[in-house]
């Protein structure tokens, strides 16, 4: 009864505290500016099913790929054990389902066992693939320190809970009563010699090393890199249905050009005041405040596996703009706009912005806008919507942007072209060599 009731406080304190952090981050995200992304549902969720569910884009690196999918399965699948392992707690019993499963139960946490081997196998890989083999992407300025060590502990933390499990069904194969499963049984002889009593102090610290490294990892999720594992389905669900490069318009800018281009408008009607109390919407974005939710909700989905960054021709030519630190920046800031709330304090207190004191100018100005970080993203994050927005607030309200791109700004708006040569003059020089 303890032990029962040691469990049930273990497991209301780790869900309770896992709920209120994503009660927190659920909060920060809908700080951002509202968005309707519900349209065309039935692609939304073959998009989701396809690359969440499915892991349609990791496969484009088939190393990585693979291993990635055995890590998936094995943190989906064997967690459905986590619902046994928790009934047994609350009623202080062993292997609930094994009666009413039968020789199935067998098959079940065989197969169990055999995932977790291989979810052991790519932990391994990927730790050596980072600290020995040290692949470019892992070793940018943004992944120095805290993000390094974190990717270093998740899969730490994963062979421990994986080792658990397997040494909880190790110590049972070697007793009378169990026999053990599919790879339990032949490890057995690591245990061998054990007696009676040690192993079943052995199974039952493995067992409640299990749940209780599971309630400790839950709540270390939303700190982490590794919590995209849940945020990769609402993530890809509400993912750009638009075709890929095209750039949204302020509707305030469409509504202008439209007054300018409609010639039975009235050249001098004034536009729309902005009614009592409502502030005059900004152009672009200038702190996480004025970004979409969805750009917000990309920040936590951020896996930081460098793949944008890879790929991105200004990192690669060695300019600063890297757009994995792009989301990390942007949800460096969402947190620390978070707590600045959770202590009480006014948005925008702390005199900080996201553009500027996070993401500097020359990032920003370095993105070609070619989407091949919006391509590569393996959960259809998208960087350069938080680029653009940013841009557009330092081209249209702050003036920023470098003399060249006023030049050619003025020359669009003069002669429709981004050269200074008129529409009439423009080919000119083909007409000239015909003669």
């Amino acid at each position: 009864m303890i032990a029962q009731l040691v469990f049930l406080i273990l497991f209301v304190a780790g869900v309770g505290l896992f709920a209120r952090k994503i009660s927190s981050i659920a909060r920060n995200i809908r700080l951002g500016r509202s968005e309707d992304r519900t349209d065309q549902p039935a692609r939304r969720w073959n998009q989701m099913i396809r690359v969440a569910l499915g892991q349609g884009k990791m496969l484009s690196r088939p190393v990585a790929g693979f291993f990635h999918v055995l890590i998936y399965l094995g943190f989906i699948l064997i967690n459905l054990e986590v619902l046994e392992i928790v009934l047994d707690g609350l009623l202080g019993t062993h292997r609930l389902f094994k009666p009413m499963l039968g020789s199935f139960y067998a098959v079940i946490i065989g197969f169990f066992e055999l995932l977790a081997v291989g979810v052991l196998l790519a932990c391994v890989v990927f730790l050596w693939r980072r600290n020995v083999q040290r692949l470019e992407r892992f070793h940018k300025p943004e992944l120095s320190g805290w993000p390094f060590l974190d990717a270093n502990l998740i899969l730490i933390i994963e062979v421990v809970l994986m080792g658990a499990f397997l040494m909880m069904n190790i110590a049972e194969a070697n007793m009378p009563e169990h026999g053990g499963y599919l790879i339990s049984k032949p490890l057995g002889f690591l245990l061998e010699g054990v007696s009676e009593g040690g192993l079943h102090t052995i199974e039952r610290v493995a067992w409640w090393g299990h749940i209780v490294g599971i309630l400790a990892f839950l709540n270390y999720l939303p700190y982490s890199k590794h919590f995209h594992i849940l945020m990769a389905f609402p993530n890809t669900w509400y993912a750009d249905t638009v075709p890929s490069g095209q750039i949204p318009v302020m509707e305030s800018v469409r509504k202008e050009v439209s007054l300018m281009l409609d010639p039975n408008a009235d050249p001098f009607a004034s536009p729309a005041e902005p009614t009592h109390g409502e502030q005059p919407s900004r152009f672009g974005a200038r702190d996480v405040t004025d970004l979409s939710w969805k750009s917000l909700m990309d920040a936590y989905s951020c896996t930081e596996c460098g793949r944008c960054s890879s790929v991105c021709p200004a990192n690669m030519t060695g300019k600063k703009l890297s757009p994995r630190s792009i989301m990390m920046k942007t949800r460096d800031r969402l947190e620390d706009v978070g707590r600045a709330l959770d202590e009480g304090k006014e948005l925008g207190s702390d005199g900080k912005f996201l553009l500027g004191d996070y993401i500097t100018a020359e990032e920003l100005q370095a993105c070609t806008t070619c989407q091949a970080c919006v391509d590569a993203c393996p959960v259809l994050i998208n960087p350069l919507s938080i680029i653009t927005e940013l841009r557009r607030y330092q081209s249209m309200e702050a003036g920023l942007q470098p003399n060249e791109w006023k030049s050619m700004y003025t020359n669009i708006e003069n002669n429709g072209a981004p050269w200074q040569f008129p529409a009439a003059d423009r080919l000119g020089w083909a007409e000239s060599s015909k003669n």
